[in-house]
């Protein structure tokens, strides 16, 4: 059955024989009482990579931005919420905003409102904390990152990123020719962005298939983390199979990724092709999440529902703020043409179907 319900873009696996082997899944202390000199080196080589002075590791993004904001709560801030932002960062900023933290949203990706709300701000001793995604998979699109660091330099403030979604397949140096980039570094890399006001928080759970995450940023950000996260003191740390399967990522990244990520961009425009030659438009750009623009609403349930008759299986989504429901194509690098093919033949026969009903 072809299957585009999977976020695992980059295609690895990590099957338990390519991975280097562990003597006991956790030690049963916290992070914070004996760190790992495994976790520890992995930390470092992903601060590397994305561009920062100083990394941690942490068991998801979850447990970063729960400690992250409440850190950040101690200090005089106000934060401004990209109103883009998934779901798991919004809660780390409600969890603040409930103990009296002044927080607002601006227009998603709208540089020109994020600066009306820092001029509107009534107390501006505080330290402006700009929160966003890097990139947003339903529309595909980067963060106007340039725009948002510029703002946060005028106004002295931090600019935090969720980059769970454009983490290993952006990167640096793109081009009309690769568009991705080259290294799978992130977003902030695809836009030039870096600096002593930046703190990148990624899952490698989807293009790296390895469900640990890292918060980076400036080695005064990262040791005021480690020394105040109060998860990485009540919570179990990273486990040796997650650490191993994200070194196992990293090594497949150095020697495979850029090839992948062309079998990635390759797939996408063949479905995105495919898709117009039988009259639909998706919306996802050449992000690998392609959402149907239509049908929408209760006719969108019943092409799914068709489909996974059909064999093909997809993600039922309802956009954001309550709107229609729309059908989703995921893809990664190891789907075929075939299997491109068939859910295009199946949604081409739906469409048909539909047109002949609405004819009689």
């Amino acid at each position: 059955m072809p299957d585009f319900t999977s976020a695992l873009y980059l295609g690895m696996l990590h099957a338990h024989e390519a991975l280097c082997p562990w003597q006991q899944m956790t030690t049963g202390r916290p992070a914070v009482l004996e760190p790992s000199t495994r976790a520890d080196r992995l930390a470092d080589r992903l601060a590397l990579m994305v561009g920062c002075e100083s990394a941690v590791l942490a068991t998801s993004t979850l447990h970063i931005f729960w400690d992250l904001f409440d850190i950040l709560a101690s200090e005089s801030v106000a934060i401004h919420l990209d109103a883009g932002s998934y779901p798991i960062v919004r809660w780390g900023v409600e969890r603040v905003a409930a103990k009296g933290v002044r927080s607002t949203t601006f227009k998603k990706h709208d540089p020109v409102a994020l600066q009306a709300n820092l001029h509107r701000a009534p107390d501006v001793t505080r330290r402006p904390v700009v929160v966003t995604d890097g990139v947003c998979p339903l529309t595909g699109r980067t963060a106007p990152l340039r725009e948002y660091m510029r703002i946060v330099r005028k106004f002295g403030g931090l600019l935090i990123i969720d980059d769970t979604q454009g983490f290993g397949i952006f990167g640096h140096d793109p081009t009309d020719a690769l568009p991705y980039g080259g290294d799978g570094a992130g977003t902030p890399a695809w836009c030039g962005v870096a600096g002593q006001e930046l703190i990148v928080v990624s899952s490698l759970a989807k293009a790296f298939g390895a469900p640990v995450a890292v918060i980076a940023g400036s080695r005064h950000w990262i040791d005021k983390f480690k020394a105040a996260s109060l998860t990485r003191l009540h919570c179990s740390p990273p486990s040796m199979a997650a650490i191993s399967a994200a070194e196992n990522a990293l090594a497949i990244n150095a020697a495979e990724g850029f090839a992948r990520r062309n079998r990635l961009l390759e797939l996408v425009r063949i479905f995105k092709r495919g898709m117009r030659g039988i009259g639909v438009i998706t919306q996802g750009g050449l992000f690998p999440v392609q959402t149907l623009t239509r049908p929408a609403g209760s006719d969108a349930v019943v092409l799914y529902t068709q489909l996974l008759q059909d064999g093909v299986r997809t993600v039922l989504r309802r956009a954001s703020n309550g709107g229609r429901a729309a059908v989703t194509f995921i893809l990664n690098c190891l789907h075929t043409n075939f299997e491109i093919d068939r859910a295009l033949r199946a949604l081409g026969q739906f469409r048909l179907q539909n047109f002949r009903t609405a004819a009689v």
